[in-house]
């Protein structure tokens, strides 16, 4: 199964020679994959309510806010491996796994994480 939303924030990379050293700002689109057995009785892996509250709860930290204050070097790849922490962290109480987390970084832009 998999859940899309999206959360806006700005960063910069320093170090970076290029127009993305300075700061500026992205929509970003976070699509997570899970997999895992199917519940019996509600027929359910996990129930969508409850996977948008899991992302939301990982994204809210991000949303409308400086990268650069919570993640040295904020790149992509950085910023999936950071959400996909956070959700690993609470995936872990159901009996879903976390495939993956692709970050889009505008509309043709994007890192997978596994």
């Amino acid at each position: 199964m998999g859940l899309t939303l999206e959360f806006d924030a700005a960063h910069r990379l320093p170090g970076y020679d290029g127009k993305c050293a300075r700061v500026h700002g992205h929509t970003y689109d976070v699509e997570v994959v899970l997999e895992g057995p199917v519940d019996e009785k509600s027929g359910f892996l996990m129930d969508f309510y409850d996977l948008k509250r899991m992302m939301k709860s990982v994204l809210e930290e991000l949303d409308h806010r400086d990268l650069n204050e919570i993640l040295p070097n904020p790149t992509a790849e950085r910023i999936a491996e950071h959400i996909k922490i956070g959700l690993e962290n609470r995936i872990l109480k159901t009996s879903a796994s976390l495939i993956s987390v692709k970050l889009w970084e505008g509309k043709n832009k994007w890192v997978m994480t596994e």
